[in-house]
């Protein structure tokens, strides 16, 4: 029986979205990646029990050619392999072409983050004397400490926040859900926010605009960016910087490894891994300081 990715397409987003739990960005990534491969092929008929380690190895040459990234082709493989993998696993094909071929090496790059020293700068530049500043300050605040994701953030309503405990509950990869402490001043702060709103229901948003509509990732980026550029150089200058931040503090604070993994949400621990490599001169100045020979 002939089956082709244009019919299998739909099964693997079904897959991907019921039984995986993927989040809606995931799922677009994979999908954009299996339909450059569809695309490759060049007929939508094609028949995949048909498709050969060479045609995929030659797929990914093409995307080479076009100056992707080794990230980006490691990504279009990863998501070709879990394509295939469903199909076997799923009883359509017999044979999984992919396997045994290799990803591309990826070097990992370290993240940037703020100084210690002018993150006060940084939580002040916000307006108090206006609501949106009052807003802003209160997210500012709770990105730093606790180290959540962009998307995280926007998707908090009110009974997401434990005040009493300290505590919020988010949902993070896949909807994983964990518990995270925040500290006392994102606490002052996000108490004096909310002190003026007059629907604090459990499911109502936490963070909103002047309309009173859950407020957007990219509103919340743009917003957050124009704070970090006046104390900060260089690119990539939004939210994710003070979830670097929050983690680059904590290591060098002397917090565990797996308790940093477990606070971001991270699957992997190598993904938190490169977070300890990040100050080898205070390593260097620790070593100096405690060895009797340093």
């Amino acid at each position: 029986m002939m089956i082709t990715m244009y019919e299998s397409l739909n099964d693997f987003y079904l897959f991907l979205k019921k039984e995986r739990n993927f989040s809606d960005n995931t799922i677009k990534s994979y999908m954009t990646d299996l339909n450059k491969f569809k695309k490759f092929l060049k007929d939508d008929s094609y028949d995949i029990n048909k498709i050969s380690r060479k045609q995929i190895r030659a797929f990914l040459s093409s995307e080479f050619d076009k100056k992707f990234s080794d990230r980006t082709i490691a990504r279009r493989l990863a998501s070709v392999k879990s394509y295939f993998k469903f199909m076997v696993k799923s009883e359509q094909i017999h044979s999984n072409p992919s396997e045994n071929i290799r990803s591309p090496k990826i070097a990992r790059s370290l993240p940037n983050f703020i100084d210690q020293k002018i993150i006060d700068s940084l939580m002040d530049s916000p307006d108090e004397s206006t609501s949106i500043g009052i807003r802003d300050k209160a997210m500012l605040e709770l990105f730093y400490s606790t180290g959540m994701r962009l998307s995280e953030l926007v998707s908090l309503n009110h009974g997401s926040i434990d005040y009493k405990n300290n505590l919020i509950r988010l949902f993070g990869k896949g909807s994983k859900e964990r518990l995270v402490p925040f500290g006392n001043r994102a606490k002052l702060y996000l108490e004096n926010y909310t002190s003026s709103r007059k629907n604090k229901d459990f499911n109502k948003p936490l963070f909103i605009t002047k309309r009173e509509k859950r407020i957007s990732k990219r509103t919340v980026q743009r917003r957050i960016s124009i704070y970090i550029k006046l104390v900060a150089d260089g690119n990539q200058l939004g939210p994710h910087l003070l979830r670097h931040s929050f983690a680059t503090h904590l290591i060098e604070n002397g917090a565990g490894i797996r308790t940093v993994k477990d606070l971001l949400g991270h699957s992997n621990l190598s993904s938190t891994q490169v977070y300890t490599h990040i100050q080898p001169e205070k390593i260097k100045q620790t070593y100096k300081q405690a060895h009797p020979r340093g």
